[in-house]
């Protein structure tokens, strides 16, 4: 059985976007590898330049391999961000918003990183728990 909880503390920062400080988790643990904006059906990179379209393709791409492992996005207790630019910030998070209910979103990182894989704008993995 699995068990979810968000855990909230005013003795730290609240959350600067869609994300939690922290999640309790039980149950079989699920560790996604970084994705990326390539589309599976050409194998190719797709958006470049459009760090929103970027970012909508990466998520597809992860509920896809949620889905295959018998779990969705409702699952994921933390996922890590990895941004070519800080200043997409914004736009990441407006399209990352759509896909996790505020009240209970998994615990997140966001970094920015000097490169990422075929020079795309954003990279995104995830743990769930199911």
């Amino acid at each position: 059985m699995t068990t979810r909880n968000v855990i909230r503390t005013d003795d730290a920062p609240a959350p600067v976007g869609p994300y939690n400080q922290a999640i309790a988790a039980s149950g079989q643990t699920i560790f996604t590898a970084g994705q990326i904006a390539i589309d599976p059906a050409t194998s190719q990179l797709v958006h470049t330049g459009d760090v929103a379209k970027q970012t909508e393709q990466v998520m597809t791409n992860l509920e896809a391999v949620l889905k295959a492992s018998g779990a969705s996005f409702a699952d994921v207790v933390k996922t890590t961000v990895f941004l070519a630019n800080m200043e997409d910030f914004a736009a990441v998070n407006a399209v990352y918003a759509r896909y996790f209910d505020e009240a209970s979103a998994p615990a997140r990182a966001c970094v920015e990183v000097s490169r990422l894989p075929k020079d795309v704008l954003v990279e995104i993995d995830c743990i769930a728990v199911v």
